[in-house]
């Protein structure tokens, strides 16, 4: 741990979610005090915040996101234990039913990751970040704008509302995650500087989240279950994890006409519908012991700020505020604490006397592309199966879908292979990761069989 101060008096984070509240840490070793602005008021411990409108939804925790967690604040995850999270032995605890393969052959893969609401996760981590001296965290915050300078050359400050009341607030560094990232764009408009190019994807993708509570006689051989779509015959999907209080919450998806109904039976009857009868048969003698949330993902979205040549100082944009991701495979908490923990090293760079935290921005963006890139394109690949979908396809879009079927079939022939995919999965490796000597000979063998 460095020492508080050295890069500067007052950071102010906007957005108590993970990337803001990770940030919070990260930026709690460089300066004297650090505030984290928040929109919503505490509600009861561990209920979903109202600004957090998919916050009932069921969220995943990364063994990526997990691993930052941890190094951050040493014991986190026995923090979630305490709290009843489950372990989720990565390959073998969720059983994973894709097209060819019902199941997946189940595997330990040598990692693991935690079943929790985010409701519960969020609290863990921000009883460790306000237990911090130097972090003071403001509910009931709306941050109205991000002043700059007079020379419109570095963001200096906020102006909040609180109360009703309007004022502002000074500060050597602003981190934007407050979400929707409009923040950081109206700041560069305002101080005449290039916002950043932005890749759409119009997936269409409807979601309904329920939670049962675990049923005496459920299955001894998994604790979760993943049902990908047949694609692109159909977008049903499903989602089941175990959560605190012996509880399963259960996700179910589909595009545009295929997406799930708001009430119990209409999820019993989607889940029935999928093309394997696991999902349905472990909920037929669960108790729902929640309301079905719906929600609507219309697009994924990812901002190039790492193609920007110029940027006020002075401020970091993270999270959601840069890349919103289609929700199928929870990578957004995870990311968004891995870019957290990326700033901190650029940080550490600066203190250490490599370059200045007026230019930290230029370190940072290339870093967070790079976290980025796996999983978008875990994401954006599955997307463009669909026909609907709308957005620009990679020119090797043919290419890249056999060279992704060659690559199930070899996770499910070879156990090494099985582990490096899901290590990618889990933002513990990057994408290039499979392009090492003795995998990739064996996933292009796959392709010519």
């Amino acid at each position: 741990m460095r020492g508080a101060g050295t890069l500067g008096r007052e950071a102010v984070v906007v957005g108590g979610g993970m990337g803001g509240l990770v940030a919070a840490r990260v930026l709690s070793d460089r300066f004297e005090r650090v505030t984290l602005l928040e929109r919503d008021f505490p509600g009861a411990p561990g209920a979903p915040r109202s600004g957090v409108p998919q916050g009932r939804h069921l969220h995943a925790i990364l063994a990526g996101g997990q691993r930052v967690l941890n190094e951050l604040l040493p014991g986190f995850t026995e923090d979630l234990d305490r709290a009843g999270a489950v372990r989720l032995r990565t390959g073998l605890d969720i059983l994973t039913e894709r097209p060819g393969f019902d199941p997946f052959p189940q595997r330990d893969l040598g990692f693991f990751s935690s079943g929790v609401t985010r409701p519960q996760l969020e609290l863990c981590l921000q009883r460790r970040v306000e237990a911090l001296e130097n972090v003071r965290l403001e509910s009931g915050c709306r941050v109205l704008e991000l002043l700059a300078s007079d020379d419109r050359t570095a963001i200096t400050g906020v102006r909040i509302q609180r109360e009703g009341r309007s004022e502002t607030r000074s500060a050597d560094f602003i981190v934007d995650a407050s979400g929707s990232g409009e923040l950081t764009l109206a700041a560069l408009r305002a101080s005449d500087h290039p916002t950043p190019a932005e890749t759409t994807i119009g997936v269409g993708f409807g979601y309904s989240t329920a939670v049962f509570d675990i049923p005496p006689d459920a299955p001894r051989e998994w604790k979760g279950v993943m049902h990908l779509p047949q694609a692109p015959l159909t977008s049903r999907a499903a989602l089941m994890f175990p959560v605190e209080g012996d509880r399963w919450i259960a996700a179910f998806g589909g595009r545009y006409d295929e997406r799930p109904p708001g009430d119990e039976a209409g999820v019993r009857a989607f889940a029935a519908s999928l093309r394997t009868r696991t999902v349905a048969d472990a909920i037929a003698r669960a108790p729902l012991v929640s309301p079905v949330e719906r929600a609507v993902f219309p697009e994924s979205r990812l901002r190039h700020y790492e193609k920007l040549e110029r940027f006020p100082r002075g401020l970091i944009p993270l999270g959601d505020a840069v890349c919103r991701f289609n929700p199928t495979f929870g990578q957004g908490m995870s990311v968004a604490a891995q870019e957290a923990g990326a700033l901190g090293l650029v940080l550490d760079s600066v203190a250490d006397g490599h370059g200045s935290l007026e230019e930290a921005w230029r370190a940072f963006f290339p870093k967070m592309a790079e976290i980025v890139d796996a999983p978008w394109w875990q994401a954006a690949v599955p997307d463009f199966v669909f026909p609907q979908t709308v957005g620009q396809r990679p020119a090797d879009f043919e290419s890249t879908l056999r060279f992704g079927r060659a690559m199930t079939l070899a996770m499910a022939r070879h156990a090494d292979i099985h582990k490096l995919g899901g290590e990618i999965q889990h933002l513990l490796q990057p994408r290039r990761a499979i392009m090492q000597p003795g995998v990739i000979e064996r996933i292009m063998a796959e392709m010519t069989s």
